[in-house]
């Protein structure tokens, strides 16, 4: 279909930075599978361990964050190894742009896009100062600080969100969605049965992201009576951090699925009412994709308090309900089975999610990459 082409993905740090590319990548090898992709990551950060799982190469920059409390309040606080950690990111910085030098001119590559985490900064740049075509991946309504300093030289960014063509006018934009991971369920399983759910119930999804989420976790725990009283079900992920010690309260009810992660979520999708989540971008594109109806509950320990904006975006078009985190605990579960009780509201949340998905950004995006080549 094309001559094989190069590209090189770049980013990571957390599982909303890394699907993304993986999607991008099995896209790209789809079209054509003499196409070469080449991922680069912080060489001490998941992708690691999850890109190669996937069959793509990845190398690793030693690179890492700048933490933005004051300096003097580093030494105080966090003393001598924490300031050694920030002294040491110059240096950092400076092996990541001389691998980053080695890695363009050994790979090539007839396209460069980031996907934002610490390696995405430093190897754009570089990219971009030896004039490869370089692109942004901005998966937030709102772009952070790394990203603002990047478009100043980078040509493309590939966005989410309608309001970022305004902020990035210098840029060539491209209003796409987000890549989101493959969610069409191609099995013959039953989602019910292999949750062991009861069909004639109601069922409610709770997810705190991969590590889990303490303010979801404790919104379940201290409405366990009325969640047992109810005549709903809840499939309630608590992140890996958290199981152990909410396994051995020991919950005996079968209206409450407890997993510490999920494997299978176009199943857990597929068999689900009303899905509550935290806002990450990436999450959010694929709930706007499966359109249930949503409660939002902004995790306020991002930073740039990206969560807030990505959820207040889906709540002005009327697609979600928006909970504070600091309401979690007195009102997630009450408001949840409220839901329930107002089918007009759940019906209009479904159509508007569904005006808001990008099923096909991945091809999109895939196919933009492809003409700018050209």
């Amino acid at each position: 279909m094309h001559n094989s082409k190069k590209i090189i993905l770049c980013g990571g740090g957390t599982g909303g930075h890394i699907f993304p590319m993986l999607a991008i990548a099995e896209e790209f090898r789809k079209l054509d599978k003499n196409n070469k992709v080449l991922f680069v990551g912080s060489s001490d950060r998941m992708e690691m361990d999850i890109v190669p799982k996937y069959n793509f190469p990845i190398y690793g920059l030693w690179i890492s964050g700048v933490k933005r409390s004051p300096f003097i309040l580093n030494i105080i606080f966090l003393g001598l190894p924490f300031l050694l950690k920030n002294l040491s990111l110059p240096l950092k910085i400076f092996f990541s742009v001389i691998k980053s030098i080695y890695i363009l001119a050994t790979f090539r590559p007839d396209f460069v896009i980031g996907f934002g985490g610490y390696s995405s900064g430093p190897f754009l740049l570089v990219s971009s100062f030896f004039n490869f075509k370089t692109a942004i991946q901005e998966q937030n309504s709102y772009p952070g600080l790394t990203n603002k300093i990047l478009s100043k030289k980078v040509k493309y960014i590939f966005s989410a969100y309608d309001n970022i063509t305004k902020l990035f006018i210098h840029n060539k934009v491209f209003n796409y969605g987000n890549p989101i991971r493959d969610l069409n369920s191609d099995s013959d399983q039953d989602p019910y049965k292999y949750f062991g759910l009861d069909k004639s119930k109601k069922t409610i999804l709770v997810l705190g992201g991969s590590l889990g989420a303490k303010s979801i976790n404790e919104g379940i725990l201290n409405n366990i009576s009325l969640i047992k009283e109810s005549s709903y079900q809840l499939i309630w992920q608590t992140g890996k951090l958290y199981y152990d010690e909410i396994k051995l309260k020991k919950f005996d009810n079968e209206n409450l699925i407890i997993k510490d992660f999920i494997d299978r979520m176009d199943l857990a999708y597929n068999a689900t009412d009303i899905i509550i989540s935290r806002a990450g971008a990436i999450a959010i594109s694929e709930l706007c994709v499966v359109s249930k109806p949503l409660i939002l509950i902004p995790s306020p320990n991002v930073v740039d308090d990206h969560q807030t904006k990505n959820a207040n975006a889906i709540l002005e078009k009327g697609g979600c309900i928006l909970i504070k985190d600091s309401d979690v605990e007195k009102n997630m579960i009450k408001i949840a089975f409220d839901l329930f009780e107002n089918k007009s509201q759940m019906e209009s949340m479904k159509t508007e999610l569904g005006k808001m998905s990008s099923p096909n950004a991945s091809e999109k995006i895939v196919k933009k990459i492809f003409e700018i080549i050209s």
